[in-house]
């Protein structure tokens, strides 16, 4: 089955209005990009609304880097969904190793963050689920256990009708912002799993979701991980700061269509 092709910016804690404007204008100056694969930016919140209104008319989907699992309430620095769907946000990344390392997110916060934008109508939310091991949990060979875990926790009431709003990316915390990138043959390895995992779960359902590498994904190496049969696109990090280098990574997911 062929799926589309999905590239997702993930900019952290980085970015500004000018780049804003840089990489709308690289996206915008490529429409047939856009018309092939799925392009999703996630700014910092502050940001959103800049993106809102630099790309309302093209097709580029805007994303939060998180989002609080209750509705609204006492919870100073946090941003509900309703909050984040006003600044023009579709999709919601969930479970990032970062918020799961260094801010509390536990198994529990990210089934909750997952059931709640689920369960949003307007708009109906893409969920980004992110699983992914340590380098000593890859070293100890207990990769699958721990993204297998990860996926039961965070979907367990997860029903098949509700899959189709769900994105999984495989980020290899040992490969995040290190340098470090799973080969191919390693990233389709996990793929394969997750994708097996899926099916069996949730049938027909499982065979659609769209499945993303996020270890650092580069211009450079994009093209041999997007030719893996079970890596649908990617969750970029630091080159989805730089405007052209993200642009040749959608070219790259483009490229995996033809």
């Amino acid at each position: 089955m062929q799926r589309q092709s999905l590239v997702i910016a993930n900019w952290k804690m980085n970015g500004s209005r000018h780049l804003v404007k840089q990489l709308a204008n690289t996206l915008r100056n490529a429409p047939e990009v856009l018309a092939d694969v799925t392009v999703a930016v996630c700014p910092p919140a502050v940001l959103l609304a800049a993106w809102q209104s630099e790309v309302f008319y093209d097709q580029v989907h805007l994303g939060a880097q998180d989002v609080n699992e209750n509705a609204s309430g006492a919870h100073t620095g946090e941003h509900s969904l309703a909050l984040v769907a006003e600044a023009g946000a579709e999709y919601v990344l969930i479970g990032h190793s970062e918020r799961r390392q260094f801010y509390g997110d536990t198994e529990q916060r990210i089934q909750a963050k997952v059931e709640s934008a689920l369960a949003a109508t307007e708009p109906k939310f893409k969920v980004v689920l992110c699983v992914g091991e340590s380098e000593q949990e890859r070293e100890a060979e207990q990769t699958m256990q721990v993204v297998q875990a990860q996926l039961e926790s965070a979907l367990q009431n997860v029903t098949s009708a509700k899959m189709a709003q769900v994105v999984i990316a495989y980020e290899p915390v040992w490969a995040i912002g290190t340098g470090k990138t799973a080969s191919p043959a390693q990233a389709q390895e996990v793929h394969a799993f997750i994708r097996q995992w899926l099916q069996q779960k949730y049938d027909a359902a499982g065979t659609s979701v769209p499945l993303l590498y996020g270890g650092s994904v580069k211009a450079e190496n994009a093209e041999t991980l997007f030719a893996e049969a079970d890596i649908d696109g990617g969750l970029i990090g630091g080159a989805s700061l730089e405007p052209e280098a993200f642009l040749a990574i959608c070219r790259a997911a483009q490229a995996r269509r033809s």
